[in-house]
């Protein structure tokens, strides 16, 4: 229909065809190769049966490291009062020899409790690096099943369609690739 000022009024029949056009949107995306693909990556970790093992063998390792840590608190500081209260019975020289020994004995566990500190991160570092080494071929991998040109951080990314997330696919594929045994070097 015509208006008068020489436009027409959408009907019915352009409404309905506008609103199939919508709710038709999410499932068309799906189909359609996108160029760019979004990946959450720490998800990707955290979801995946290798993360969540790492995550938990990192969790009882900090937790132990910790109560390692009370303990020997608990002992150096027993050991200081200790020699404190011997201060008033022992002769100036034998105190400063004891109180010397002391505190080369805190710095000694000191530097032994923060290389385990350390170890415990290399051992996070890596555990993502081996992650990685098979991820990466997977990725690829869903890169090229998708028609895709890259895949993107989803943090980095402002707005886009949910379709464009390949998060959960990658976990999945992930998760398949690690159940499967090495295969042999040559």
């Amino acid at each position: 229909m015509t208006g008068r000022r020489g436009y027409s009024r959408p009907g019915v029949r352009s409404w309905i065809v506008a609103g199939f056009l919508v709710l038709a949107a999410p499932g068309l995306a799906q189909e359609t190769p996108a160029p760019l693909l979004t990946l959450d990556q720490d998800r990707l970790f955290l979801e995946s049966d290798f993360g969540r093992a790492a995550v938990e063998r990192e969790r009882v390792a900090t937790a132990a490291l910790e109560q390692e840590n009370r303990r020997i608190e608990a002992e150096l500081v027993a050991e200081e009062q200790a020699l404190t209260k011997a201060r008033a019975t022992l002769a100036a020289d034998e105190f400063t020899a004891r109180a010397a020994a002391f505190d080369a004995k805190v710095v000694r566990i000191r530097n032994e409790q923060d290389a385990k500190a350390r170890s415990l991160t290399e051992g996070r570092d890596k555990d993502r690096k081996d992650f990685l080494k098979v991820a990466v071929p997977v990725l690829g991998e869903i890169l090229g099943d998708r028609g895709a040109m890259a895949i993107l951080d989803k943090g980095l990314v402002i707005l886009s369609l949910s379709a464009i997330d390949v998060t959960d696919d990658a976990i999945a594929r992930v998760n398949a690739a690690l159940a499967e045994p090495p295969a042999a070097q040559p």
